[in-house]
This record gives structure tokens, sequence and C-alpha cells, in this order.
């Protein structure tokens, strides 16, 4: 049973690390749940604190996944427009794959930045914020779920 949850607990982190770049995966939190997959192990007995470390930093990089990409188009010099745009093409982005989540939050803001009366020009910068906040979001996921495998191995060695 001891090397079936290990095995477990180490998929979970590769299924983790996909997640942070495939949509519709969530990423960190399946990272997390191998953290605590290993922890029911005897061999690993990570200590509490670090669990509710590894917790916090769980829901704070999933609550920001959605708002960084909002962040980038306002960096960007996008109104609350753009801002609102980027956020609902997040969301919408979502029900149309790994294109919709890249493409999504980008035609969001440039959707938003136009209704706002924006030229095209300062339109697409805001966009191209809400981009670079979305890659900013998944560099943030895999740099968390690579620390929690770093973690998890460091406990089995």
């Amino acid at each position: 049973m001891e090397i079936f949850l290990l095995i477990l607990a180490f998929l979970c982190m590769l299924v983790g690390i996909i997640g942070c770049i495939v949509p519709g995966l969530p990423g960190t939190p399946i990272a997390y749940a191998g953290l605590w997959i290993a922890q029911a192990t005897e061999r690993i007995d990570f200590s509490w604190q670090l669990l509710l470390i590894w917790g916090i930093v769980t829901i704070v990089v999933s609550i920001l996944d959605y708002v960084v990409p909002a962040w980038g188009t306002k960096r960007y010099g996008g109104t609350r427009w753009g801002v609102w745009g980027s956020m609902i093409g997040v969301f919408v982005g979502l029900f149309f794959g790994a294109v919709g989540v890249i493409i999504g939050p980008l035609v969001g803001a440039v959707v938003g930045e136009l209704l706002s009366g924006k030229e095209l020009a300062n339109a697409l910068r805001a966009g191209w914020g809400s981009f670079i906040g979305l890659l900013c979001g998944t560099i943030l996921k895999l740099v968390c779920c690579g620390l929690m495998l770093t973690a998890l191995i460091q406990a089995v060695w």
C-alpha cells in the first residue's frame, strides 16, 4: 500500500504540472493533494506547518490565476472596461479549451477597451497586457507545483 500511495502522490504531482498548462485541470490543487497522499504513508511525515503553508499558497495561486490577466491589462494601460473584459474572457475561454484560455483574456480585454471608446492600438496594448498576465500566472503555477514536487522528492529520499 505504501508504494501505491507514493506512486499516486507522484502521479498527482505530474498531473498537477500538466494542469498548470492544460485548461480545465486545477494543477496546483492536484499537486497539493499529492502532498496529502504522501503524508498518508508511514515513510513521509510533513509538518503540519508545511502542509498549512502549501495549502495557503495553493489557494492564493489559484485565485491569482484568475486575477493576474486583469492586472496585466491594467498595467498595460487598460481601463476598468478592459479589466472586466479580461476577467470575463478568462471564464468564457474555459469553454473553448486551451486556445480559449489563452485567447479569451486577450480578446476580452480588447473588446472591453473598444467598448469603452479606446482606439484599436490602445485596446490591443491592453489585450497584450492580459496575455502577459496569463503567462505570469502560468509561470507562477509551474513554480509552485515544481516546489511541491521538490518537497516530495526530498521527503522520499
